[in-house]
């Protein structure tokens, strides 16, 4: 067995050092509240929530996390007939002893998989009955390499620690929106007042804090550009386990449906739909083309 059943990759570490700043705007945000409502006893209460991120590896919150949160459930006996043997196909070639991870499923009729937290893969109802084994173990093959990684602890810790960060923004924007709706009620002078308060805070709060703010307004394409890594790199992992061409296979099908969904849509007087630029740069996954061009060398080495 490889004596690393983990790792941490570029792509973890860029997704971790992108949310530094919204780090930084909970930890400010956790500190004051703390300090406002326990005073020196809040510290107390900071250094528990900057531990919390150890909840990450914890297993049965992870469980909790997965069941509560993803919707996901452990596979029933029948379901584990199925998924344990490719399982073990799919962890043998990698070095990795099976349990270090736990498979779950989601009840859905996608084609899907994922890779959540620190040991839980999970795949969808769909996925398991309808693809082959061989198709099966490369979908499973992708999830590892997010795993092996350290794509997904990542992800779930920087969103954990940015969260009252976004949590405070959600309700800033809320007030904001309530503000404008009374002021717009009463008198266009009170809209115009109301824009002018918001105006000058905003470019006060840059001002003084573009450090954090700047990093801030670029975290989303900067996460997105990480996302499209990491599932190039997970592509990656499959394709050095000898999973490529299935992958490929896979990829062609998928990129086929979306061709032929397009073509019934124009079809019946719907107009197809472009992704824009922003809507690709947001995106968290390539575009096939993209996938498919990457695992070509791959394939030449088969040929």
């Amino acid at each position: 067995m490889a004596a690393h059943q983990r790792g941490t990759d570029a792509t973890a570490v860029g997704r971790l050092l992108v949310q530094l700043p919204g780090f930084v705007v909970s930890f400010l945000i956790v500190s004051g509240l703390c300090a406002a409502l326990f005073g020196t006893v809040g510290w107390f209460v900071v250094l528990v929530w900057l531990a919390s991120g150890a909840l990450v590896f914890h297993r049965p919150t992870e469980l909790a996390f997965a069941r509560h949160v993803l919707g996901l459930r452990p596979p029933s006996a029948d379901e584990r007939l199925r998924l344990e043997p490719v399982w073990r196909e799919v962890t043998a070639r990698a070095g990795i002893e099976p349990h270090t991870y736990e498979l779950m499923v989601e009840n859905s009729g996608e084609l899907n998989a994922l890779a959540a937290a620190g040991h839980v893969v999970g795949v969808t109802t769909y996925s398991l009955r309808q693809l082959p084994s061989s198709k099966l173990a490369a979908v499973l093959a992708h999830e590892l390499g997010h795993h092996t990684g350290g794509h997904a602890w990542a992800g779930l810790l920087g969103q954990w620690y940015s969260m009252p960060g976004r949590v405070v923004w959600a309700l800033a924007r809320r007030i904001t929106l309530v503000a404008f709706y009374v002021a717009r009620h009463v008198s266009p002078a009170a809209t115009g007042i109301a824009l002018l308060v918001v105006g000058v805070f905003l470019l006060a709060v840059t001002a003084t804090l573009w450090f954090l703010v700047i990093p801030l307004l670029i975290t989303p394409y900067l996460l997105a550009y990480f996302g499209r890594l990491g599932e190039l790199r997970a592509d990656r992992q499959a394709a050095d386990l000898g999973f490529a061409p299935v992958l490929a296979e896979i990829l062609h099908q998928a990129q086929a449906q979306d061709e032929t969904d397009r073509a019934r849509a124009v079809t019946a007087g719907y107009r197809a739909k472009q992704r824009g630029t922003m809507s690709r740069l947001l995106s968290s996954h390539p575009e096939t083309h993209t996938r498919l061009r990457a695992l070509e060398p791959y394939l030449r080495t088969r040929l």
